[in-house]
This record gives C-alpha cells, structure tokens and sequence, in this order.
C-alpha cells in the first residue's frame, strides 16, 4: 500500500468516533485531514456532498447531523463552534465533492470508496 494512502488511513480512522455500535466523524475534525484551512471552504465541499446525497434518494439528516463543538479562545475562554457529525456514507459523499487539488482528497476518496459498505 502506498505510503500517502497509509497515512491518511490511519489519520481517518483516528478521528473516527463509535457510539452504540455507530461510527462517525466530525466535519471539524475531517475537515484538517483533508487539507482545508477555512469551515467556509469546507461547508461549500460539504453542501455539495448533502445534494449528492439527496439526489440518491438518501435522508441527509441520517447522514449529516447537527452538532456543535466547544473549543478554547486565545484568553483560555471556551466557545461553541458548528459542526456536523458525518457517517461513513457521508464522509465519501464530502470527499468526493471535495477540492480535486488537494491530494488529502484523492487519497480519501480512494480511502472510503474501499471502505465504504
């Protein structure tokens, strides 16, 4: 296996969060592996993957979930940022709508479409 596949394996499946035998990820946390600096750029990748997921005749809101995310401010301070938990399904659809550009999408795409169930 490619060393660049590897790596970024073993960074998906490091993120990847279980729940009552329910696997996720939260955008906040995909969005870094995939090589997106900005929630702004990534939110278009992942609102592109929502509408490839509804033209499929699948729910977005059983892919796609709501949440939020508490993170620390520069005074040590905590806030509420937005995030999304995303499935397995979900992770594909947004690495597949991802940025061609970046190689972190390449690999995750090749990454979840062996994954995918």
């Amino acid at each position: 296996m490619d060393i660049a596949l590897k790596t970024i394996q073993n960074e998906l499946e490091s993120i990847k969060k279980s729940e009552q035998n329910l696997e996720y990820w939260s955008a906040r946390d995909l969005m870094d592996v995939l090589g997106y600096t900005t929630w702004r750029k990534f939110e278009m990748a992942i609102n592109r993957a929502k509408e490839s997921c509804q033209s499929s005749n699948f729910s977005i809101d059983d892919h796609f979930v709501g949440s939020g995310k508490k993170v620390s401010t520069g005074s040590g301070a905590e806030r509420e940022i937005k995030d999304i938990l995303l499935t397995r399904y979900a992770c594909y659809l947004v690495a597949q709508n991802g940025d061609p550009r970046k190689p972190q999408i390449a690999l995750a795409q090749t990454y979840f479409a062996t994954q995918t169930r």
